[in-house]
């Protein structure tokens, strides 16, 4: 995936106080120093750490988390309370911080030094006595942090470190998405809507509405030169699948999927948009549905919604914002359920769309194939085709309820069909949602999830619930240990906590 982000960094800020004296402060910032450096060459956390001097004032506090606010390379704040810190001092600081913040609850020593011990190592290590009253702030004040408890040397804490770090790298890239909506939502349809004003007081996000023929006039002044690159890029990296269609014919069509990626890419950055949705009943001038372009813009990083979705559309610029770099990713994309396989056993949900699956989740081959589309009136669309990887995975539906959104986070697990489908002309994923395809349906359903689905194989329910409670949205998750009572019984638990 080639996608321009920042090089973000996170603020580590050590509270203490100086009523143990200077000698106590000097190994504080010795042992932080330390603890920064090993967790940095670790090459577990996916970003860097910046130590900070220790925080023992309540004006020290405020001006740093002001400073973390100021910077726009600061991602978010790691505190831990090397010793005792009173909790007053940082009620301004935690007040005025608008970074994500993560209460990593730790000491720096593994273990109590039995022959040693005394009151001067009590004072200077007493982590689970200060982090208490650090957190008991919180609390009072009614701010969202994400705690952690382990060992700082430990690669499991280091692991729930770096996981936290790609929340918050969504929760501060939120602010920054711009949805550019070409035409409107399908008719008729009630899920793909939603209050646009609200997803920018919640999310930050930018929704824009512009007329298909502006963005038909970009694809237009594409020169031919560039469009017979793309097409050789495209040929040299996919299987070309004429299956008896004439060959010129083929590569023309394919050329006007090469125009559009390159015209829908130039005027996406022109305009300063990362994500786009298309809606197939209003294609202008275009003279096909974009279908392999759009792919290949997911492949870069871009979101994208079918229908004019573009809650789902920005969900998916997040979500791929959230795993970039990250190593060995499996894979982000756009997805649809589309038919269920009952045979008992072998239960599953058969995922697609008209055309747009994101080829960061392929398995193996990718291919080019031309194929009529009943939809949109436009000659026949090239489209990349494909079976995902198997896997644990994410789908996720966020909705708008009227009062309040809603994530829905759905625990799946991919796999291959029991036979291949000659005939089905798309990209394909099936999975099994847990626990199993009947509540994990029955609760989708439910909780009024969506047909379009922002899937991840490299983000987790945890990541994303994190991330919707920053927000400040409700998160209901369907897994393993779901139940329909159960289940029930959640959604009116949250009816009464997040309805206004």
């Amino acid at each position: 995936m080639n996608m321009e982000t920042k090089k973000y960094q996170f603020w580590f800020c050590t509270g203490s106080q100086d009523l143990y004296g200077e000698e106590c402060l000097a190994h504080v910032a010795e042992h932080t120093k330390e603890m920064v450096d090993v967790m940095n060459k670790s090459g577990v956390l996916p970003y860097e750490i910046v130590w900070k001097p220790t925080l023992i004032t309540s004006e020290l506090i405020r001006k740093t988390f002001n400073e973390a606010n100021a910077d726009k390379n600061c991602a978010g704040v790691i505190t831990w309370m090397h010793t005792f810190s009173p909790a007053k001092s940082w009620i301004l600081g935690l007040q005025e911080l608008r970074k994500p913040l993560l209460h990593l609850h730790t000491q720096y020593n593994l273990e109590i030094p039995y022959d040693e011990i005394d009151m001067d190592f009590m004072n200077e290590n007493q982590a689970a006595h200060g982090d208490r009253e650090y957190g008991h702030i919180f609390t009072r004040l009614g701010k969202e942090r994400k705690v952690i408890m382990g060992y700082w040397r430990d690669e499991s804490t280091q692991k729930r470190i770096a996981s936290w770090m790609s929340t918050a790298i969504g929760i501060v890239e939120s602010r920054n998405i711009r949805v550019m909506r070409i035409a409107d939502n399908m008719r008729n349809v009630a899920v793909t809507e939603g209050d646009k004003v609200e997803a920018a007081i919640k999310f930050g996000w930018t929704i824009d509405a512009y007329p298909v023929n502006e963005i038909a006039e970009a694809v237009a002044a594409v020169s031919q030169a560039d469009i017979d690159a793309l097409v050789e890029e495209y040929y040299d990296k996919y299987e070309i699948l004429l299956e008896g269609r004439d060959e010129k014919e083929f590569r023309e069509h394919v050329a006007v999927q090469a125009g559009i990626e390159i015209g829908f890419e130039r005027f996406l950055k022109e305009k300063n948009y990362q994500a786009i949705v298309t809606h197939f009943g209003d294609l202008g001038s275009l003279k096909q549905l974009p279908g392999l372009a759009i792919q290949r813009l997911m492949e870069k990083g871009y979101g994208f919604g079918g229908e004019g979705d573009w809650k789902t559309a920005a969900m998916v610029r997040l979500m791929k914002v959230m795993t970039a770099g990250m190593k060995d990713a499996k894979g982000t994309s756009f997805m649809e359920d589309y038919t269920y396989n009952l045979v008992p056993g072998k239960e599953g949900i058969l995922q697609a769309h008209m055309l747009e699956v994101c080829p960061t989740i392929a398995d193996g081959k990718i291919s080019i194939k031309e194929q009529p589309l009943s939809m949109g009136d436009r000659e026949d669309p090239a489209r990349l085709v494909f079976t995902s990887k198997e896997g644990p995975a994410i789908a996720t539906s966020l909705i708008d309820l009227g009062d309040r959104f809603r994530l829905i986070i759905n625990n799946v697990n991919c796999k291959k069909t029991e036979k291949p489908m000659p005939k089905l002309p798309v990209a394909t994923a099936y999975w099994t949602p847990e626990p199993n395809l009947m509540t994990g349906a029955e609760a989708w359903i439910l909780a009024g999830g969506a047909h379009h689905t922002a899937f991840s194989y490299d983000l987790t329910a945890e990541q994303m619930g994190d991330w919707a409670e920053a927000m400040g949205i409700e998160a209901v998750y369907i897994d393993k240990d779901t139940t329909i009572r159960q289940f029930k019984n959640e959604l009116l638990w949250n009816k009464a906590a997040f309805s206004k």
